[in-house]
């Protein structure tokens, strides 16, 4: 009778750790996937203006990539969020 509640007991220690490993990844996934979809929207919107801005005027190309490029800072912005709740 004291085996089976030890066992007992130890399983549901291993399903509870199980599942926080789980939430952890969940919430990282939720970071990397909201800071993607918010550079993706704001590469869009900055590069459409960027073609059109270039097309017009090719000597400020390079102010436009530069402006293209600072969104995907915000996804690895993202993974150091995952990263610090993984480990």
């Amino acid at each position: 009778m004291a085996a089976e509640v030890v066992a007992a007991v130890i399983t549901d220690l291993e399903v509870m750790k199980a599942s926080q490993i789980g939430m952890k990844a969940i919430a990282a996934s939720f970071a990397i996937v909201g800071t993607a979809f918010a550079a993706a929207w704001a590469e869009m919107a900055i590069g459409s203006a960027a073609v059109g801005a270039t097309a017009e005027n090719k000597d400020i190309f390079g102010l436009v990539l530069l402006l293209t490029v600072i969104p995907e800072t915000i996804v690895i912005f993202g993974l150091v969020v995952a990263l610090l709740l993984i480990f």
